[in-house]
């Protein structure tokens, strides 16, 4: 099958990855790169041999990309994505997918019509950790799920992060950041959540960054820094969630999985690899789990990737834009629960992913 071919709109931080994972995975072909910064496309460009830096404008209007990564912060995914399939081209956005869910269902409903796919990180969930996890449920091992946990604790980005500020605004804070590993990684494993009710801070309500280049700058925080929510998810299991940028350390799981035959830990969501953990009912220790599927390294663009296939074969895509808007909804829910003070039922739901073949040589997603 021919590659896709792909243009990267944003080209801070993060696109350094994507770039070069790209090299390595067969289906996509990084084609052009684009910035509001045009040096910074130029930049990457010359540093990934990128054939073409470019404006926002020229690489949507360029006739041979087909897909459209985008990189830019959170606040930019709505209006960039919706350019982009207003263009005729597919999708795949940072997380979150958007800041509201109205910018998500609009963009969700333009695409459909215009028949392109959206798609969004994260893809940690396709990788090795993650996937042994998916079928070591799938097979059975723990029994049903009856519930689960997940826990996300740091102090904050001011201390190290050179721009932090959009961290404490809208979109941003600790749920909106780091919670759609963990959400995407529940769904994944459990399936999707039926009704929500949680808690929230903001404990600080003003940063200092401690980092450069804006050392002692203020931030004003206007999003919640300290989220514990509850869900039900439609198959009865139960699960809880804290995510916090108000805490100093903590002696907690990154997921564990309750099942009625025993329990299984699993690895940091934000990785693609492991260490995959299971205690089985009647036995008083943990036994290790060898990894079953490839990508243990930071794989970040596996989903751009699958996206790649799914245009190419009409297959559906994993990380797909019905995962990402239901993940989204659950993160807003937890908010309005806690300011209205009720459980919330949600409206969305999505299918549980299917799960990566074992075996596959590395750079493929297809057998």
């Amino acid at each position: 099958m021919e590659p896709v071919k792909v243009g990267i709109v944003g080209c801070g931080a993060i696109s350094g990855i994507y770039l070069k994972n790209a090299r390595t995975l067969k289906m996509i072909e990084v084609v052009a790169c684009a910035d509001l910064v045009l040096e910074r496309a130029k930049a990457r460009a010359e540093e990934f041999g990128v054939p073409k830096a470019c404006t926002v404008d020229e690489l949507l209007a360029d006739p041979s990309i087909e897909l459209v990564v985008n990189l830019t912060v959170p606040q930019a995914h709505a209006e960039v994505a919706l350019r982009a399939v207003r263009a005729g081209k597919s999708v795949y956005n940072e997380k979150p997918l958007t800041v509201e869910r109205d910018e998500a269902k609009l963009l969700l409903k333009e695409a459909k019509e215009r028949g392109v796919l959206v798609g969004a990180a994260p893809d940690t969930f396709l990788g090795a950790g993650l996937q042994t996890c998916r079928k070591l449920i799938d097979e059975g091992w723990i029994g049903e799920p009856v519930g689960a946990s997940a826990f996300m604790l740091i102090p904050g980005h001011e201390f190290w992060h050179p721009d932090p500020v959009f961290y404490y605004k809208r979109g941003g804070g600790p749920m909106f950041d780091m919670g759609p590993y963990y959400l995407t990684a529940l769904v994944n494993l459990i399936g999707p959540v039926r009704r929500v009710t949680g808690s929230t801070r903001i404990t600080y309500p003003e940063r200092t960054i401690l980092s450069k280049p804006k050392y002692g700058q203020k931030i004003t925080v206007e999003t919640p820094t300290h989220i514990a929510g509850v869900m039900d998810f439609a198959n009865g299991a139960i699960g809880t969630i804290v995510t916090s940028f108000d805490v100093w350390g903590g002696n907690v799981p990154h997921i564990e999985i309750y099942g009625t035959e025993g329990t299984l830990s699993a690895p940091d969501p934000n990785l693609f690899g492991g260490p995959v953990r299971v205690r089985k009912k009647g036995s008083w220790e943990w036994q290790e789990v060898p990894l079953t599927h490839g990508y243990s390294d930071n794989c970040r663009g596996l989903g751009i990737a699958d996206m790649a296939y799914a245009l190419r074969t009409g297959r559906p895509h994993r990380a797909n834009g019905e995962l990402a808007y239901h993940v989204l909804d659950i993160m807003h829910a937890f908010e309005e629960a806690s300011t209205q003070g009720r459980h919330i039922v949600l409206e969305s739901g999505c299918e549980r992913p299917a799960p990566l073949p074992e075996g596959l040589p590395l750079g493929e997603l297809d057998p």
